[in-house]
């Protein structure tokens, strides 16, 4: 059974379902290169100032890297003087949302939350996502995306997050080399903690 940490930050109740370790396979079909299976672990972690790490790893079935991500998830809010940054400034101040009552102000129409996502690829890609969380459902779709003059061409990107069942189910659709956005990838994973 997945237990909240006691320190996880109120601003980061809404992602508790993700939070973890979590590993599992998954298939990948765009354009010609045919269909394959991989394998997948994702770490989900709670950093400072009410963000979320993400790391992902994928490989084949035998085990040999194919691609890896990272990035931060966080409720979609304005930043005031009490959040870091830019670069290394520290906040000031006591944060804007310290207590549930402040984390209920957030709550969208559809009675979830605006989120974003910053995802980068070491492709020489890096997308930030808006989209929202609503229970143990995320929607995110590419506001952004930044490309290297050396990396392949990726204009969008929609992935969906859910947990069924007790497994986390996500799958990417996307616009790339050429293709108008659809299916890439999806998988099935298990969460590996307590």
């Amino acid at each position: 059974m997945f237990v909240l940490p006691d320190d996880l930050p109120i601003e980061l109740t809404p992602f508790a379902f993700v939070i973890g370790n979590w590993r599992g396979s998954g298939v990948v079909s765009y354009g010609e290169s045919g269909e394959s299976e991989f394998l997948q672990s994702i770490k989900f972690s709670p950093v400072a100032h009410g963000k979320l790490h993400y790391e992902s790893f994928v490989t084949d079935l035998a085990g040999k890297a194919v691609s890896s991500e990272q990035g931060y998830w966080m409720l979609s809010r304005p930043q005031n003087q009490s959040d870091a940054g830019p670069g290394l400034l520290p906040g000031k101040g006591e944060g804007s949302i310290t207590v549930r009552e402040d984390l209920e102000l957030w709550r969208n129409e559809s009675g979830g939350f605006d989120i974003e996502a910053l995802i980068i690829q070491p492709t020489g890609v890096a997308e930030l996502y808006f989209g929202h969380i609503n229970g143990a459902r995320i929607d995110l779709a590419t506001d952004a995306v930044l490309r290297s003059p050396n990396a392949k061409e990726y204009s969008s990107g929609k992935r969906m997050w859910g947990l069924v069942e007790g497994s986390l189910l996500w799958a990417w659709d996307m616009a790339a080399l050429g293709n108008p956005i659809k299916s890439h990838a999806s998988a099935r994973l298990v969460r590996q903690d307590g």
